[in-house]
């Protein structure tokens, strides 16, 4: 059975310890004059903290051809195949750096833009984990990502409109007064861009819209990976949201995977935001 290595970028939110036969290659993160690699000499909670502190944005860096390429160039002379799932081409250049690396690598390199974010990009990573588990042959593991990740739904609910006003995207008028009406937005990413779909008044009616959007999407394939994560130091607003969907996680209570949402998104959305990926039920 041939050897296939899967590499990916820190967006997908994987944290060590890693399989055997996954890379994960940091993006750069920068506070100023001072630039940290993301999982590996700044992790998540160190982050936001870092995030609280500063009066402004953090900025975050693609990943560089070399770097990818010095990835293949290992991966290759130990006689394996490589798949490279990447953040969404739409949100930063990794792609097209990965792209560049895998020139002069034909045959054994294979770039796929996940066209998605954080646990939406990594519930792709699980998938093609599986598939490769499963002893599935290379080129069909790539047919089956291509048309699997069309079928992700990624869905975020902010706690607040603070970290929006910083990076520009609202103004801070809207931001003051979203903030004294307690106004939650809901996002999502679709077609691998980061779009609002509406705005409720408080942590309820955000957490009941998540639910509404889930079900609207065509639900949950529980058959296929699915995560939930949070951003901030602490997983509150994840278990309350949890709790008040009960209905729809609790066959999976003993086996929810859950995670932290790293620096690529969480500079823009802020702390205590929460986020659902899965795969969408398909008719059959």
């Amino acid at each position: 059975m041939e050897k296939i290595r899967i590499i990916t970028d820190s967006t997908a939110d994987i944290t060590a310890p890693f399989r055997e036969n996954i890379t994960v290659l940091p993006m750069r993160i920068n506070f100023g004059d001072e630039e940290y690699l993301d999982g590996v000499t700044i992790n998540h909670h160190e982050f936001y903290e870092k995030l609280l502190q500063s009066d402004v944005l953090p900025v975050t860096s693609l990943i560089a051809p070399l770097v990818f390429e010095e990835a293949y160039e290992k991966a290759v002379s130990a006689g394996e195949k490589v798949i490279v799932i990447t953040v969404s081409s739409k949100l930063s250049g990794t792609y097209q750096s990965a792209v560049l690396a895998a020139q002069r690598f034909e045959g054994d390199v294979f770039v796929i833009d996940s066209l998605n974010a954080t646990i939406g990009e990594q519930i792709l990573v699980t998938y093609a984990l599986q598939l490769i588990d499963s002893g599935m042959a290379l080129e069909n593991i790539i047919v089956a990502l291509e048309a699997s990740k069309k079928q992700i739904c990624t869905l975020g609910l902010l706690d607040t409109l603070e970290y929006l006003q910083k990076g520009g995207r609202i103004s801070k008028t809207t931001a003051f007064v979203g903030g004294i009406l307690s106004i939650k937005p809901i996002v999502a990413i679709s077609d691998g861009e980061v779009i609002m779909l509406g705005k409720v008044r408080g942590a309820r009616n955000g957490n009941h819209f998540l639910s509404q959007e889930i079900d609207k999407a065509g639900g949950i394939d529980f058959n296929k990976p699915f995560c939930l994560g949070y951003t901030g130091l602490e997983d509150s607003s994840l278990k309350k949201y949890i709790q008040d969907s009960e209905a729809l996680w609790h066959d999976y209570h003993d086996e929810l995977p859950m995670c932290s949402v790293g620096a690529t998104i969480g500079t823009h959305v802020g702390p205590n935001a929460i986020a659902i990926a899965f795969f969408i039920m398909t008719k059959s």
